[in-house]
Parts: C-alpha cells; sequence; structure tokens
C-alpha cells in the first residue's frame, strides 16, 4: 500500500506520464482565456479605484472581500447541487457565461459601488462554476495523476493571468488606448472561453462512463469502476478532511486580495504602466511552477509540497513589509509565483484524495467556501491594518497566519491517500 509520502492512490492509479485526457486539456484552454480576459482589468482595477474613482485602500478591501465571499458561498452551493443532480457543465457554462457579460461593463463604471456591484457578478459567476469545475476536473483525472491534472490546470490559468497584462500592457503603451477601453476589449477572451466549452467539454456522465469503461477493459472487470460509483451521497467526509480545511481556512485569512500586493507596488514607486508588466511576470512564474508542483505533489505527497509553498508564502509577505524600492517588488511579485505552483493544485488534488467519490462536488464547495469565507476578514482587516499601521504591520499579520496555517496541517494525520477518495 502507498504511504502519504507516495503521493500516489491505492485503487485505480495510472502511470502518472500517460496522457491526460482531453476534458482536462480542454478545461485548461477554458480557464486560459477567462484568465486573459480577467487578467486584462484586476492589474489594473486597484489604481484604476484610487486614481480614477477616488476611493481608499480600505475600500478596496472591502470589493475584493465582498467579492470573493459571494463566491465563496455559491461555491458551496454549487458544488452539492451539482452532486445531487450528478452533472458539472451547466454550472460552468452558466458561472463562465455570467462573468464574461459583466466583467466589461467595469469601463462604464463612475464610482466605486458601481465598480463593487460589477465584481460582485463576476464573483457570481465564479461561485457557480469552480466547485462543479473542480469536481469534473477530478472524475476526468486518474489517482496517480490528479496533482499533475490540477497542476495543468493551473498552468493554463496563470498562463492566461501572464497574457491578459500582456495584452493590457500592448494596448495602452502600444497604441495608447485608454484604460476603459481595455476593460472593453476583456469581452473577446471571455467570450472565446465559453464557446470552447459549449463545443468541446462534455458532462460527468459521459466522463465517469467512459472511465469505468476504461478501468473494465484494463481490470477485466466492473467491480472496481462500479464501487466508486455506488457511493452513498451520503457519506461523511471524515475528520481528516475537516482538519485539511481547517488549515486551508487559517491559511486563507492570511490571504488577503492580491490587489495590496499591487498597491505594495505602486507604493514603492513601480509606475502604472509598469503594473501589469509586474502583475504578468509573476503569473509566468506562477505558470511555470504549477505543473511541476502538482507532479512533485504525485511523486513525494501533498503535505510536503503545500507545506513548502505556505512557509515561503510567509517569507514573501515579510519581504513586502521590508521592501524599500521598487526592484523589490519584481523580485517579491517574481518569487511569490513559486507559493502558487507548490500551493494551488497541490490543495485541490489533497481534497480528491481524502474526500468521497460522490461527494466531490461537495467537497470543492466546501474548500472553495473556506477559502472564499476567509477572504472577506482578511482583505478587510488588512486594509484596517494598512490604514492604521502601514503596509509592513499588515503583511507580518499575514505572513503569521500562513506559518500558523503551516502548523495545524503538519498535525493533521492525512493516512494513505487515496483512501476514501
Amino acid at each position: 500500500m502507498p504511504s502519504e509520502a507516495q503521493g500516489g492512490s491505492a485503487r485505480g492509479a495510472a502511470p502518472a506520464r500517460e496522457p491526460l485526457s482531453r476534458t482536462v486539456r480542454v478545461l485548461a484552454a477554458v480557464s486560459l482565456l477567462t484568465d486573459v480576459s480577467s487578467e486584462m482589468i484586476y492589474p489594473l482595477l486597484p489604481v484604476f479605484l484610487t486614481a480614477t474613482l477616488g476611493v481608499s485602500a480600505g475600500f478596496v478591501g472591502v470589493v475584493e472581500g465582498l467579492a470573493e465571499t459571494t463566491a465563496a458561498m455559491l461555491k458551496l452551493l454549487s458544488g452539492w447541487w451539482s452532486d445531487r443532480v450528478a452533472r458539472r457543465k451547466p454550472f460552468l457554462v452558466a458561472g463562465y457565461g455570467l462573468a464574461a457579460l459583466a466583467r466589461p461593463l467595469v469601463a462604464l463604471a463612475s464610482a466605486g459601488a458601481q465598480v463593487l456591484a460589477i465584481r460582485m457578478l463576476d464573483r457570481v459567476g465564479k461561485g457557480l462554476r469552480s466547485a462543479p469545475r473542480d469536481a469534473l476536473l477530478a472524475d476526468a483525472a486518474a489517482p496517480g495523476q490528479r496533482g499533475r491534472a490540477f497542476g495543468f490546470h493551473r498552468m493554463a490559468d496563470n498562463m492566461g493571468a501572464v497574457i491578459g497584462p500582456m495584452v493590457a500592457f500592448a494596448l495602452m503603451r502600444g497604441v495608447e488606448l485608454p484604460v476603459r477601453g481595455v476593460f472593453w476589449l476583456a469581452a473577446i477572451p471571455g467570450a472565446l472561453s465559453v464557446a470552447l466549452l459549449l463545443a468541446l467539454v462534455p458532462d460527468r456522465r459521459r466522463i465517469v462512463a467512459e472511465r469505468d469503461a476504461s478501468a473494465r477493459a484494463e481490470a477485466g472487470s466492473a467491480r472496481a469502476a462500479g464501487a466508486r460509483e455506488s457511493e452513498p451521497s451520503s457519506r461523511p467526509f471524515g475528520g481528516r478532511f475537516w482538519g485539511v480545511l481547517a488549515a486551508i481556512f487559517l491559511f486563507a485569512l492570511g490571504n488577503s486580495t492580491d490587489a495590496f500586493l499591487l498597491l505594495r507596488a505602486a507604493e514603492l514607486g513601480v509606475p502604472l504602466a509598469l503594473v501589469p508588466l509586474v502583475w504578468a511576470a509573476h503569473n509566468a512564474v506562477k505558470a511555470l511552477a504549477s505543473y511541476p508542483g502538482g507532479s512533485l505533489s504525485d511523486q513525494v505527497g501533498r503535505r510536503p509540497v503545500l507545506l513548502s509553498g505556505w512557509v515561503l508564502y510567509a517569507g514573501i509577505y515579510a519581504g513586502f513589509a521590508a521592501a524599500s524600492h521598487p526592484w523589490h517588488a519584481w523580485a517579491l511579485f517574481v518569487t511569490y509565483g513559486v507559493v502558487f505552483g507548490l500551493s494551488e493544485g497541490t490543495e485541490r488534488a489533497l481534497v480528491a484524495d481524502i474526500a468521497p467519490h460522490a461527494r466531490r462536488g461537495a467537497a470543492y464547495g466546501w474548500f472553495n467556501f473556506a477559502v472564499g469565507l476567509g477572504a472577506l476578514p482578511a482583505s478587510i482587516v488588512f486594509g484596517l491594518l494598512w490604514n492604521r499601521f502601514g503596509s509592513a504591520t499588515a503583511f507580518m499579520v499575514g505572513g503569521a497566519l500562513a506559518v500558523a496555517a503551516a502548523l495545524v496541517l503538519a498535525a493533521v494525520p492525512l493516512g494513505r491517500p487515496g483512501h476514501t477518495a
């Protein structure tokens, strides 16, 4: 039987180097296009809010915190609902479609409250799609490939976050398009992502049928494939699931919106026109680190990879607290990308490892709910600490919470991955 350190699954593991399924690859492409659209807007939004619309850093925290908390609540509902109806794709279509329609409307905003409303609609879309999408990815990936599949998806998602800011920079510097014009053009990749989803992504029932047929062909029996599909949807998650979730929630409390990192870059003297490039460099490292980070968790285990990412996060936040020159912002943003490469895919693969198969939608709903529930107090408190005591104090508090989360995760008895998946 595999140990925790091996990171494999006790049942149904496919060779790690087998090609990823088409569904995994298409969902990655959908996320890439969606992030191109989103990240044409996101790195410009904090400065647009503060410099153009005249709102405070604290209001930025409220905007981002409320938006992410709204998404978190919907992720919990949509994940549970997708389990009950045994379908995922309708939630993906609704979620990606709503975000694609709402996001470019920032171009019309003339007050902070309007941006808040638009961001809420955007995050409603994210809330509808995220948990069902992660569950669909887990359904489409063999157990021994989960880290790699989620790492590949995060790599594509983060590559979109590289391309989006680069496009924004080219439009602002190359053709001198105003920022509102950039916001309008973000509608194009968003529409393309929805079209790709509608045309090429199957729903859960087809994926499960294809996977089970493959398992029967390889094993010569339907027993292994049918056992997991017959699991009752009421099966409890168990203590280790809730222990991992508690650690993730604690980390989320220290993980305020990255809008504050962009504000810190501006505070350190990075010009507005270069902010998209800073963000692109950060996301380039995220993209490059996501696939090997997820693959590494298949080989050495989820916990050591995730702990490494969280401890590095604490170090990066301490660096932002002590930074004093523009080049410090560049260096820290680039290193910060490694954190996501180690943690994003690994967290999602760990959820698939420890959650009952029939309740994966709900499991990812709880996972995303924990992350989003921490986002509101994290961002609001960070903004208040920044306003009251300065940015250095806010960053140090965030880093301390990451260390605390790592200690909690280290204490959770994970056992064998795949045992309940």
